[in-house]
């Protein structure tokens, strides 16, 4: 049981990760298109990948997460590279919550596409972390 839990953590982590690599980048886009109906394709897309890949992914690998560290809460929560880990997740959960943010209000929001291209380094160095300290320990 516990190696399916941990496979669908991971695969649902993926997808998470996927929507915080590409929402950036169609700000990117967005920030770039002057043309209504250019404009209006990005929000869609936005939209969509925010509120129907991206939430319903970081929810499940949190979730598994958590289901995962109830098979031995006290060994992992003791180890400092799970707490690093959890810190990195909380950080992922902030920039998730920023490109929320930012989806929102993005027409109100005056940021260049420089800015969205180094926003979209952020979950990138997350990933590397995360993943180290989960595997190398």
């Amino acid at each position: 049981m516990f190696l399916w839990i941990k496979a669908f953590h991971l695969i649902s982590m993926v997808a998470w990760f996927a929507g915080l690599f590409y929402l950036p980048r169609l700000f990117v886009y967005h920030v770039d298109t002057s043309d209504a109906a250019g404009r209006a394709r990005f929000q869609v897309m936005e939209r969509r990948l925010y509120t129907q890949i991206t939430w319903p992914a970081g929810v499940t690998t949190t979730l598994l997460g958590f289901w995962l560290l109830s098979f031995q809460p006290m060994f992992y929560l003791s180890q400092g590279w799970m707490q690093l880990k959890l810190g990195g997740i909380w950080l992922l959960w902030a920039f998730h919550l920023r490109c929320g943010y930012i989806y929102h209000h993005f027409d109100r929001l005056k940021y260049s596409a420089r800015y969205y291209r180094m926003m979209n380094e952020f979950p990138t160095l997350l990933l590397i972390a995360i993943v180290l300290l989960a595997v190398v320990r």
